[in-house]
């Protein structure tokens, strides 16, 4: 198990269902006609000048936004790194004396849903700031600050060449010269994989999640002969050392292998693609509320959307430009929105009805 890292860093889904705690926004700064607030150091303003932040984000993110963080309001972070599950667990264990003040990262609609009791609401001023699509419904306890595209397809050039295949969407993965020749992971055992399921389901029918959506999974799995890989960064990886055709993936890895040199190109299916989003949620009870409130302001703001719209990560602010090169902008994509709690409310028949087909 992934132990706890702790150090202080030196510094001047949507929708669904109501509340998770008691927090107020009114006493948060209000939102500049510039691209959001966080206002000045909160030694200034009275308020708390120390914010603990459990997180499972890598140290790219976490030495990228942080120091920016507490040079932006004087607020010192103390950082508690470690896996989804083990943040979680740590918050439920403290929950009658809380510790943490912030979950940042691997937060989403199915935390909430298993432990409404931790979280505590909050909307941003910002909130206006990101895309709409991204914004809090009725659930007011996270705040998506990015986003990940879930159905991503890696293409070997050399190896579609040779084929004489162009693929573009996913219907073109079931062209038969591709049988055995693509990679995908499994959507009972893979986060990554489900995602990439719950994206077929949506864009592959009539209508989101029909059987005709069901038909082509069946038709795509069929397709990939058995080929079903337990890591996500050998479908990329094999896909650009010329393993397979093609890798059934998503937008980060993907872009990074293209950044690197690999000859691939990222495919964005035409048929839609889904981008699910990251979240921060306010632990409720949290010590140092007035900085964990500012905390999620920052993160939506234009200065820290910003620094991700730098990154293989997209701001959910989809409006700023992106900074890195290998990055089609949203407005070349078809861009469809995921109903993140009823693909939750169905993930274990899903994974039952997909394990069948599997194992056929």
């Amino acid at each position: 198990m992934k132990k706890f890292l702790r150090y202080l860093m030196a510094g001047a889904l949507t929708l669904g269902l109501v509340g998770c705690g008691s927090s107020s926004a009114s006493d948060a700064p209000a939102a500049s006609n510039d691209g959001g607030s966080t206002e000045a150091p909160a030694a200034a303003e009275g308020g708390s000048t120390t914010l603990v932040v459990y997180s499972p984000n890598s140290d790219t993110e976490v030495d990228m936004v942080l120091p920016a963080f507490e040079e932006a309001t004087g607020i010192k972070i103390e950082l508690v790194s470690a896996g989804t599950g083990e943040c979680v667990e740590r918050i439920d264990a403290e929950k009658e004396n809380p510790q943490a003040d912030v979950l940042w990262g691997g937060m989403n609609y199915g935390v909430y849903v298993q432990h409404p009791d931790l979280w505590a609401d909050y909307t941003s001023p910002n909130e206006s700031l990101i895309d709409e699509g991204y914004r809090q419904g009725d659930v007011k306890c996270y705040t998506n600050y990015t986003l990940s595209g879930s159905g991503a397809l890696i293409i070997n050039n050399e190896l579609a060449e040779e084929l004489g295949v162009t693929i573009n969407g996913y219907a073109d993965l079931l062209n038969p010269v591709l049988k055995g020749k693509i990679a995908s992971g499994d959507p009972t055992k893979s986060s990554s994989a489900w995602a990439e399921l719950t994206n077929m389901l949506l864009v592959m029918g009539d209508e989101a999640y029909d059987e005709k959506a069901w038909e082509y999974v069946e038709q795509f799995v069929d397709q990939l002969d058995g080929i079903q890989l337990d890591s996500s960064s050998a479908i990329y990886k094999g896909a650009a050392d010329g393993e397979y055709v093609v890798g059934v993936s998503y937008e980060d890895p993907c872009v990074k292998m293209l950044s690197d040199g690999a000859d691939v190109t990222v495919v964005y299916p035409e048929e839609g693609t889904v981008w699910l989003p990251a979240a921060v949620a306010i632990v409720k009870g949290a010590p140092h509320e007035d900085a964990a409130q500012k905390f999620v302001d920052f993160l939506i703001s234009d200065e820290c959307q910003a620094l991700y719209a730098e990154t293989t990560a997209r701001p959910t602010n989809t409006t700023l430009p992106l900074t890195n090169e290998y990055m089609k902008p949203f407005s070349e994509i078809n861009v469809v929105y995921e109903d993140i709690p009823f693909c939750a409310e169905h993930k274990t028949e899903w994974q039952a009805r997909y394990a069948e087909i599997r194992d056929r």
